[in-house]
């Protein structure tokens, strides 16, 4: 597959030297992170995920109080079989449900960031897409997408993306967001 992308990426390449094409890239990763709409959209998915985080601490609490009156029961021999079975079918629903709520909250959050994030991105895109038309650019490539083996800094637009954002400042490098893309 990669040496597909590659001799695409090469035969473009030759196309576009010949043609004269204007070609330039941007990481979208980057651009999205230095966007100060990024830092407000990542305050409001953590939060959202921490309602979640804490319904389960409260579950595996609950949990583990009631495997531990289990085994003292069981160790004590206060728990008849019928009891015992009550018991370990009320365990098993408990950890089949956190299960359950675990897998749910997953999906709930993974929803949440593409709602939070897609405007982020939309405006990102027009931007770059703005740029492209202002500036007569025939191409460009997205760089965090690694579809890119080499490139010279002056195609990277990233600077007149963001000036054309009104961003001021490039944060400091730091982890960045996932970005879900469709």
């Amino acid at each position: 597959m990669k040496k597909i992308i590659v001799v695409v990426l090469c035969i473009l390449a030759s196309t576009f030297a010949n043609a004269q094409q204007k070609i330039g890239y941007v990481n979208s990763e980057e651009l999205i992170f230095s966007m100060p709409e990024t830092k407000k959209a990542q305050t409001e998915i953590e939060a959202y995920k921490k309602v979640f985080q804490d319904q389960l601490v409260k579950m595996q609490a609950d949990l583990e109080s009631k495997y531990k009156s289990y085994e003292e029961g069981v160790k004590s021999g206060s728990l008849k079989d019928a009891m015992k079975e009550l018991k370990e079918k009320e365990i098993t629903d408990l950890q089949n449900n956190m299960q359950t709520t675990q897998q749910s909250a997953e999906e709930k959050i993974g929803k949440k960031q593409q709602e939070v994030l897609k405007p982020i991105q939309e405006k990102a895109d027009k931007a770059i897409q703005d740029l492209a038309k202002e500036k007569g650019y025939t191409y460009i490539f997205d760089a965090s997408a690694g579809g890119i083996l080499f490139a010279t800094p002056e195609n990277n637009i990233i600077k007149d993306v963001q000036t054309k954002l009104g961003i001021k400042e490039t944060p400091s490098p730091a982890p960045k967001p996932v970005v879900p893309r469709k």
